[in-house]
């Protein structure tokens, strides 16, 4: 596995988009560049990608949750796969063995983890979605952290990016669930 660099992110929120107050939130994301194995090139056996996710989960993971001012509540993982790459080259990182680790690190993850893919030019954002560890249908705890690095991901490289936060959004109020009609 070749990273060519990590950056690590923490945000703390203290008011809604209107202004409002609210108590802190904070947020946290780690994004890894590695290189590409498969970029250019249709293969079907992509496994080798599997483990890649696996260690970039147990590398990550709990470092952003020790930025948490608050014990980890919400959690989200993504991919922006180079212009010479697929989709499943994002999902092999993110789907088979990367949510182990960082459900260990977050101590839960009954709930599927919210996750993105996409392919994407040098300098895109991507919406990284958040969802409750283990209530799945937490309507409050729906959320997006959006992230981008503005020199990658190259074409032969894939950003992984694993959020977490220890709270719901600022000031929810769209109900706690599907309604039954």
């Amino acid at each position: 596995m070749h990273v060519r660099k990590t950056c690590v992110i923490r945000e703390i929120i203290n008011a809604d988009e209107m202004g409002r107050p609210c108590p802190a939130i904070s947020r946290a994301a780690a994004m890894a560049v590695v290189k590409n194995p498969f970029a250019g090139l249709d293969r079907e056996d992509l496994s080798e990608l599997f483990e890649f996710g696996a260690r970039l989960g147990e590398d990550l993971a709990g470092e952003i949750v020790g930025l948490l001012a608050g014990p980890p509540v919400c959690y989200g993982k993504a991919a922006l796969v180079g212009s010479s790459g697929a989709v499943e080259h994002g999902a092999a990182l993110l789907h088979p063995k990367l949510g182990k680790p960082v459900r260990a690190a977050v101590d839960g993850g009954k709930a599927l983890m919210p996750s993105n893919v996409k392919v994407s030019a040098l300098g895109s954002s991507i919406d990284v979605p958040l969802g409750h560890k283990d209530e799945p249908w937490s309507f409050d705890h729906i959320d997006t952290m959006t992230l981008w690095l503005p020199d990658s991901p190259r074409a032969d490289e894939i950003v992984l990016c694993i959020a977490v936060s220890d709270g719901a959004r600022a000031h929810p109020r769209v109900g706690k669930g599907p309604t039954v009609t």
